[in-house]
């Protein structure tokens, strides 16, 4: 993962968030390319002379400048090739637009001004529509070990298949995989890929994997990976995003918008 784009904003987890780019970049000899969107769109409503778009800008500006020189601040003694890019418009269109020659784009789990309210909206965009995979930092991460044990959340599905091969260059850094299902009995007929695929695919690329099935109890499935992750001393998940429509996920409460609610450590989703 050699490019690597950060999401810079002013939400509470950017610390976090930048420490954990900086980490990888650093363990794959990456080059990391900060962008920071300014929007003035959520204050057009109602407003047809523009007069409050007019008084907000200097001050959104202002910020924004501050933001960008403390994080520059920072950079610069990181020993880290690293860009910045500030544009105009509405953060996950300019995610999107400059994802297609990035190898992982790092967010935050909430929006702006939103902190604590998950699931981002932002993170359900760019994970249906970037090309490459999304990782999730809570505000709570304080650094990145590649090396760390990481679990993969598997429930046979397409997403779940991607997102195992999108995680291929962090996997073979761990220091151990576990590829974890969490199903009823009659779950597991019914899996378009078992998991033993999922290790078959690992091993062709010299990774060695534990596979583990837990019966699916009176716990959330969500609360079950993270436990089994935490157990496991874990410092990454990956999973496939909004197996079911993104529609039927938001109203009915999936897995995705549980883990994005209140995410226990980085999660890695692709779609």
């Amino acid at each position: 993962m050699k490019s690597i784009l950060l999401h810079v904003d002013h939400d509470a987890a950017m610390p976090a968030r930048l420490q954990v780019a900086l980490d990888i970049a650093r363990a794959t000899n990456g080059h990391l390319t900060c962008l920071q969107a300014v929007s003035y769109e959520v204050f057009a409503p109602g407003d047809f002379y523009g007069s409050a778009i007019a008084a907000a800008m200097p001050v959104i500006k202002e910020n924004a400048e501050k933001l960008r020189a403390e994080t520059e601040a920072n950079l610069a003694n990181e020993g880290v090739s690293w860009d910045w890019r500030f544009l105009y418009g509405i953060s996950q269109h300019r995610l999107i637009e400059h994802s297609a020659l990035a190898d992982l784009v790092i967010v935050g789990p909430s929006d702006a001004g939103e902190d604590g309210r998950g699931p981002s909206t932002l993170v359900g965009d760019l994970v249906l529509k970037a090309p490459v995979p999304v990782l999730v930092v809570p505000q709570d991460a304080r650094s990145f070990d590649v090396n760390a044990p990481v679990m993969v959340a598997w429930n046979g599905s397409s997403e779940a298949a991607h997102a195992l091969r999108a995680a291929t260059p962090l996997l073979a850094a761990a220091g151990k995989v576990y590829l974890v299902s969490v199903a009823e009995a009659s779950d597991k007929q019914r899996f378009d890929f078992p998991a033993l695929e999922g290790a078959q695919y690992l091993s062709r690329h010299g990774i060695d994997c534990e596979v583990i099935a837990i019966e699916r109890g009176e716990a959330k499935i969500a609360d079950t990976l993270f436990s089994a992750a935490q157990l496991r001393q874990c410092g990454l998940m990956v999973m496939g995003a909004y197996g079911h429509s993104r529609l039927a996920e938001m109203l009915l409460g999936g897995v995705t918008r549980r883990m994005l609610s209140e995410p226990q450590m980085p999660i890695l989703l692709a779609h």
